[in-house]
């Protein structure tokens, strides 16, 4: 029976949260709760749904406002009927725009996924190692210097030169910015020379998983060419070895990144994991 989660429901739904972290080909976007309370308080903004029977949950979805639409948590299935989940999920979604995220070795996520009319964008591919692999490298070229922080107006100008996908960013205000790079989590590197900024690396720390997360490396289009991605790499790699307790430097690209998955794999870093955004767009039938 799919219904809507009870309070009841949370033990069985991180039971099965926990069963899709036990396998890499399992992962689809969820909540990042383990903790019932945590779940609990996560849930609070979102349209869930479960198939259970009277065995309990063996499915869970639900429905999260994200970018200019609405983003699906799971389908996660433990032998769950995926189609129909997925058919009353989309009921709630009020004609917006619809994204998931699946590991490419999904098959039945992806399955159900694509007949349900949602369209894969692209492929995401995760490189990782330890940041030792890239901090010998960890200096500033010739006529250049370090800086952990850029003005807002210099970030922005660099983030939009560099074309990538995460255009939310261009929007922020000055306050959002100060906001966002005022957490504890969150670093910056950038390579100055004189006063022009000529790209940088944002780090996010992930202590919990004894891992740094490169989220993004921009170099101005006129300086590239001339190895800053790598160095910008190998300082974004000395900041994160400055954290004892991490063991991992992980980067991401998306398909059609092939100058950054060469840079990558230059830098020593290996294939880790794959994951595929879909979309479905608003206003269609379901």
């Amino acid at each position: 029976m799919i219904r809507p989660m009870l309070l009841t429901d949370v033990p069985d739904v991180l039971a099965l949260l926990n069963w899709m972290d036990d396998a890499p080909e399992r992962e689809v976007f969820s909540p990042d709760a383990r903790d019932p309370r945590e779940l609990q308080l996560e849930c609070e903004d979102s349209t869930c749904l479960v198939d259970a029977d009277e065995d309990g949950v063996n499915a869970y979805c639900a429905l999260s406002p994200f970018r200019d639409g609405l983003v699906l948590e799971g389908p996660v299935s433990d032998g769950g009927h995926l189609p129909a989940l997925l058919r009353r999920a989309l009921e709630h979604a009020d004609g917006l725009p619809v994204y998931a995220f699946s590991a490419r070795d999904n098959t039945p996520v992806r399955a159900a996924l694509e007949a349900a009319g949602f369209a894969a964008m692209h492929t995401t591919d995760f490189y990782s190692g330890p940041p030792s692999l890239l901090t010998a490298q960890a200096c500033a070229p010739a006529g250049t210097r370090i800086s952990r922080r850029l003005p807002f107006t210099d970030y922005r100008a660099l983030y939009r030169s560099s074309e990538d996908a995460w255009a939310g960013r261009l929007n922020w205000t000055p306050e959002q910015f100060e906001a966002h790079f005022a957490q504890d989590d969150v670093r910056l590197v950038a390579l100055m020379r004189g006063d022009a900024a000529l790209g940088f690396a944002e780090l996010e720390f992930c202590p919990e998983d004894a891992r740094a997360d490169v989220t993004y490396v921009a170099v101005h289009p006129a300086e590239r060419g001339q190895g800053l991605g790598l160095k910008l790499l190998a300082l974004a790699a000395a900041e994160a070895e400055t954290h004892p307790e991490i063991r991992t430097l992980r980067v991401r690209a998306h398909d059609h990144m092939k100058p950054a998955r060469a840079l990558y794999t230059r830098a020593g870093l290996k294939h880790c994991r794959s994951v595929v955004t879909y979309m479905k767009d608003g206003d269609e039938d379901v």
